[in-house]
């Protein structure tokens, strides 16, 4: 038996178990959510390739006013002062940032969109915490030498040789342009290559998505792995939500012997005692002028009826017995609230009863 109860001990702690909602929002608002950066790296790369082949007439005449500029306005500058370099300086700039920014700006985008893509709007410090866990060597022997080093190895290996057939592959498709290339001028050199660059970089761009997405299921899947709670955690979590149910059911407890209390200091104001005999009482209280229908001030079954009929005995409230009346009153009346028109008849018999019963006393 002693054995059995270490096993199940054992068993308990397994991470066998889904993560709960409460689990996952907590991930998240450490920054783990479900990522995986090879799909961000392969829209970024994708849209910066698409936009730089559908763009490039724009960059070529950029580029072409750039170094235009340089070798014809620079290189005639009367002096060179602190103040002129400074001139060329902002003006280099400013002509590479029309060049530059527009690619800036894609790639900010398409990084923006794929991370929202996979895990919407987040913004958290956590991660940026310094924590002495992440420089534990112990750990990062752990990292170096799992499962995951050894996935990302794989993925690595697979982009290298996919991207390497795709770019071989297209340059053997046009060996006669690369090859004619020593006989061309040098503007329709730049055309030719930057054709086979934008064709090289789109295709191997949806190679990488392509890889990019069984990454995700990876990643998806391993994610989950990491998130999933064994029994004792689901116990845990549950109560510090809702609190030990040891202490809730003693403050129910306590609520119910509070509520019984003062249920039965309200017997000794009752007017009735409705009876089944043994297993149902209900008490009643009205006044004439000051209440629409009578109240039940206490109801019970057993033990809590023995114990209404015993305080009634003690201050002379009159119990009638109405089996039908008193299970019926039980089953459709709460404490404190007024006798239902259904139940009028019959109660003003009872109270009727009663008033003669007193004025014969």
């Amino acid at each position: 038996m002693q054995y059995l109860r270490l096993d199940l001990q054992f068993f308990s702690g397994e991470k066998t178990e889904k993560a709960t909602p409460k689990k996952r929002e907590d991930s998240r608002k450490k920054g783990q959510v479900l990522k995986s950066q090879d799909v961000t790296s392969a829209l970024v790369i994708l849209c910066v390739f698409l936009f730089l082949f559908f763009a490039a007439p724009f960059f070529r005449e950029r580029v072409f006013h750039f170094f235009e500029f340089t070798f014809t306005e620079l290189v005639s500058t009367p002096s060179i002062t602190k103040d002129s370099i400074m001139l060329v300086y902002i003006q280099i700039l400013m002509k590479m940032a029309v060049i530059l920014l527009p690619v800036f700006i894609v790639s900010i985008i398409a990084g923006i969109g794929a991370n929202l893509m996979q895990f919407g709007f987040l913004f958290t410090t956590e991660p940026l915490k310094f924590d002495l866990k992440k420089i534990d060597p112990i750990k990062g022997l752990k990292r170096i030498f799992s499962v995951r080093a050894i996935v990302e190895l794989l993925k690595s290996i697979l982009k290298i040789s996919f991207i390497g057939s795709v770019t071989a592959t297209i340059v053997m498709i046009n060996i006669e342009k690369v090859l004619g290339l020593a006989f061309k001028t040098p503007a329709e050199t730049l055309l030719t290559v930057a054709k086979l660059v934008g064709i090289m970089g789109i295709i191997a761009a949806f190679v990488l998505l392509f890889i990019s997405v069984l990454d995700y299921f990876y990643q998806k899947y391993d994610y989950e792995k990491n998130l999933k709670m064994s029994k004792q955690d689901i116990k845990d979590e549950y109560k510090n939500m809702e609190g030990d149910p040891l202490i809730k059911s003693r403050i129910k407890q306590t609520q119910r012997e509070m509520a019984m209390r003062r249920m039965m200091q309200e017997v000794p104001e009752a007017d009735v005692v409705i009876t089944n005999p043994t297993h149902y009482a209900i008490a009643l209280k009205y006044k004439d002028g000051e209440m629409d229908a009578p109240i039940v001030v206490a109801k019970g079954v057993d033990f809590v009826a023995q114990k209404i009929k015993m305080i009634a005995k003690e201050h002379d409230i009159v119990m009638v017995e109405n089996r039908p009346l008193a299970r019926a009153m039980y089953d459709e009346v709460e404490i404190d609230q007024a006798v239902p028109e259904q139940f009028f008849k019959a109660v003003a018999e009872v109270l009727a009863y009663v008033y003669r019963l007193k004025r014969k006393i």
